[in-house]
């Protein structure tokens, strides 16, 4: 299955649309994405989850690198549109005590 990566950006805002399947083979141009962006000094991202169907192991090594790379440019993070099946994954890995996970999507860039 491909991911389909959508970015919009308004300043240093980025909204990033995500639909389908986050694994071995989509996570690299995935980081890279997300890399580019936190080249900016402090980006605020909104990641919106609610077209993904699923994420592996590969996947939160993404979202642990991009975590890491945000502080390091005081930028912030959030997550939007995760499903309870996601929600567990990240439940699982402690990863939820640390992300900033959200239920609803409150509005993207525009």
């Amino acid at each position: 299955m491909n991911l389909t990566i959508d970015i919009q950006q308004n300043e240093q805002r980025y909204y990033v649309k995500l639909t389908g399947e986050i694994d071995a083979y989509t996570a690299p141009e995935l980081k890279n994405k997300f890399m580019n962006i936190t080249e900016q000094s402090n980006p605020d991202i909104t990641v919106d989850f609610t077209n993904v169907s699923y994420m592996d192991s590969t996947g939160l090594g993404v979202f642990i690198a991009l975590l890491k790379s945000i502080k390091r440019t005081e930028g912030s993070l959030k997550f939007v549109g995760v499903s309870d099946r996601l929600k567990r994954l990240f439940d699982i890995t402690g990863l939820t005590d640390i992300l900033n996970l959200n239920s609803e999507i409150e509005g993207g860039v525009k």
